[in-house]
């Protein structure tokens, strides 16, 4: 006779091997805390889901590179089909997730109006995504231009985590810009737990921008980057400090976060922090620690700085 199985040895009457009446409820007032005086409900009927995110970004992500994420051996013709009934696919779903945020953040007074207003969201979106798919063709061709290893525009969209990271950044800023709540985070933070690269979907990021490498980099809600930007693994464009409000809150939304003008090449390890202007054309060297503006053209590199800042005995 074999010997009982453990999962079931010493259950109590109602079938558990644990006194779990205390444990629960000790779990359920945690979670009480934590949405207590929030208008919002939870739960999985409401709250959009993160695995229809991922469905709706790998159909999406197939409509904007049919040639790369596509089904095989498409012709130009079925490429026509496939990228409509991939998109129309892909938006339905991102219609109901869309829906999902909005109830979620609406007052119970304005929920009716968020079917209506998600269909509307939608196809504001789906209108934008010629002019997405223009900015991503420019990221592309950045990382295949300032990348001596690339072989080609196809490894770069293949392989090169930057790329990836910016599919799910553009079309998450795309949602951030038509305010539809809680969808662009978890889209971002999806991207970042894919690649190790932190773009908050607020971040306004101009053509032809590359990542190289890519790991470790984070890039701060408010920041605001031109074109032709290249930076590399390890750089930060933080904030310095996070304002507080009377009760000791952070503020949300003002710009702390630096800006970078066009052509400026940021190097390994680079911390920018604060609201700050890195002026066009200039070129951070690998492991600066800056909270100051720098002007256009300029050269900065990590002896310079130490150098600049402990002049006539400051710091000592």
């Amino acid at each position: 006779m074999s010997a009982p199985s453990p999962r079931r040895e010493g259950r109590t009457a109602t079938g558990h091997a644990h006194s779990l009446g205390p444990i629960v409820e000790a779990l359920w007032e945690e979670n009480e805390l934590l949405v207590a005086g929030r208008a919002q409900k939870l739960g999985r009927h409401v709250l959009p889901s993160r695995l229809a995110l991922i469905e709706v970004m790998e159909g999406l992500r197939a409509a904007l590179f049919p040639g790369h994420f596509g089904a095989i051996d498409l012709t130009p013709e079925s490429t026509r089909y496939f990228v409509g009934m991939t998109l129309d696919t892909a938006l339905d779903l991102m219609r109901d997730q869309i829906y999902r945020g909005l109830f979620y953040a609406a007052a119970s007074e304005a929920e009716a109006g968020c079917e209506e207003h998600a269909l509307v969201l939608t196809r504001a979106f789906a209108n934008r995504l010629p002019e997405l798919r223009r900015l991503l063709a420019s990221d592309v061709r950045a990382a295949f231009e300032g990348d001596p290893a690339a072989g080609s525009m196809d490894e770069a969209v293949f392989c090169y985590p930057g790329i990836h990271a910016l599919i799910h950044h553009r079309i998450a800023h795309t949602l951030f810009q038509l305010k539809v709540p809680l969808i662009p985070r978890i889209i971002g933070e999806y991207a970042h737990s894919l690649t190790g690269i932190d773009i908050h979907p607020g971040a306004v990021i101009g053509g032809s921008f590359f990542i190289d490498h890519g790991t470790g980099v984070v890039i701060g809600e408010t920041c605001i980057i031109g074109e032709r930007v290249r930076i590399y693994q390890g750089v930060t464009l933080g904030a310095k400090s996070f304002p507080l409000d009377e009760h000791g809150h952070p503020l949300k939304g003002l710009p702390r976060h630096p800006i970078v003008e066009d052509d400026v090449v940021i190097y390994a390890g680079a911390t920018i922090l604060g609201r700050v202007t890195i002026g066009k054309g200039a070129s951070i060297g690998g492991n600066v620690w800056l909270t100051r503006s720098v002007a256009p053209g300029s050269r900065v590199t990590q002896a310079q700085w130490r150098v600049e800042s402990f002049e006539d005995g400051a710091g000592i």
